[in-house]
């Protein structure tokens, strides 16, 4: 049975403690947590109660695998204790038991274990005292689905733990995916730190769940796929686009420097005014020109082959001053971002045609395999297969569903900022994985 504070919870004398005969138990400000990992931490159990309220003490058992919680309100109490009735919370994959306690209130003394409680209390209850609040979008993945999940379910289970603003829904590498976006990060915090490792239903459908690195979600259609909470004036689409590519609307000057910039360093690129399917793009020599067009002519980028020839023109006109051409001419000639200005540079020996698996490098240590898969896959991409380098973790291999696919990849996440002063190179890769 549980293990009840025969006067009053005391920290300093868990001996007193005693298995007591579970009577019918009312509600109470305190909490009583059961079957808790051996190596549980102060910080794991004051995230059972976070997203409910604020609370007031805590007393950790470690000994006796349990720990008391006091809640500043009953209220919070209840929803807690109701809300992880019906969703056992998991920790490091143990079941963990939640009731109310015997106790209206906690007493506690200095001991150094009680020391380190009250500030974890101290540090946990004011989240983001560092300045750096977490990202208020979520990518959560259901594994073992056995039965099917909606985008009204998980609304209704996110919804718990602050308001939701925008969910997108999508099957990825055969995993039923979502990315959601709260009013703010620390709704997001409280809904990770509480539902990662849960299962939806008993035994199955465990969310995975991290930060994603979008900051806002983009939403076309109200419908099965996606939702918009801000826009019911949305019309509900086919329920088959609901992730808005950037670069739709038309290639910008900003897509050709990247893409050509593959095959050497791009000094301008120009858009043709009344024929804006045509651009120029000016190749710092003639060879990088020839090395352009001989691997990116007939490639396929939002669904049309490019055709490559080498212009007329020697070089691109900027337009004057004043003759603002709507953003469409840009002058990339210093730009930070050239692979061949080194003389030497190992960059020319890794000259590759478009192929559908990319080489990643300068990817900082504290990022994972899943956030580069789920970052490649949110601009609606299929990500095939994944691979770290063995020797070296600032390297990888990931393989899209087709070359048309890594190209449009390519293009949108090289330079990505990963965060550490990482940002993301991407090229094409002659391995596949």
């Amino acid at each position: 049975g549980p293990y009840i504070m025969s006067t009053t919870a005391n920290g300093s004398d868990s001996k007193k403690f005693k298995s007591e005969l579970r009577g019918p138990i009312t509600s109470s400000r305190v909490i009583h947590i059961r079957k808790l990992p051996s190596d549980i931490t102060e910080a794991e159990v004051i995230s059972l109660g976070l997203p409910f309220g604020d609370i007031s003490n805590l007393l950790l058992l470690k000994a006796k695998n349990q720990a008391f919680l006091e809640m500043n309100s009953e209220e919070a109490a209840q929803n807690m204790v109701g809300y992880y009735s019906t969703m056992m919370p998991v920790i490091r994959h143990q079941p963990v038991y939640v009731q109310f306690s015997n106790h209206k209130e906690l007493k506690t003394d200095h001991s150094p274990n009680q020391e380190r409680a009250q500030a974890a209390l101290r540090a946990l209850s004011s989240p983001h005292a560092d300045g750096a609040a977490p990202s208020s979008v979520l990518r959560v993945v259901v594994e073992n689905m056995l039965y099917p999940v909606t985008l009204d379910a998980l609304c209704q289970i996110f919804a718990k733990f602050g308001t939701v603003l925008r969910i997108i829904v999508f099957t990825k590498n055969n995993q039923f995916q979502a990315l959601l976006q709260y009013q703010d990060g620390a709704s997001a915090q409280a809904a990770k730190l509480s539902l990662d490792g849960q299962n939806i239903y008993n035994g199955c459908c465990t969310l995975r769940i991290g930060f994603s690195k979008l900051t806002s979600l983009n939403v076309k259609y109200n419908n099965e796929k996606s939702r918009d909470f801000t826009r019911p004036d949305l019309p509900s689409g086919d329920g088959h686009a609901p992730m808005e590519h950037p670069a739709m609307t038309f290639v910008t000057p900003h897509c050709l420097f990247i893409l050509f910039g593959v095959y050497g360093d791009v000094m301008r690129v120009k858009i043709l005014f009344n024929k804006k399917e045509n651009a120029l793009v000016q190749m710092s020599d003639s060879t990088q020109a020839q090395l352009a067009m001989s691997h990116l002519s007939g490639q396929r980028l939002h669904g049309k082959p490019v055709r490559v020839t080498l212009s007329k023109h020697s070089s691109v006109q900027l337009p004057r001053e004043g003759h603002e051409d709507q953003g469409l001419t840009k002058d990339y000639s210093s730009s930070s971002l050239h692979r061949f200005k080194k003389p030497g540079s190992k960059n020319y020996a890794n000259i590759f045609p478009p192929s559908a698996t990319l080489h990643l490098s300068n990817i900082p240590p504290s990022v994972v395999e899943d956030e580069l898969k789920m970052l490649f896959s949110s601009s609606g991409a299929t990500v095939n297969a994944f691979k770290f380098f063995q020797k070296d973790h600032k390297m990888a291999l990931i393989q899209m569903g087709s070359v048309e696919e890594a190209i449009e990849s390519l293009v949108e996440f090289h330079d990505h900022d990963l965060g550490e002063n990482h940002h993301l190179r991407v090229s094409f890769s002659k391995s596949s994985i």
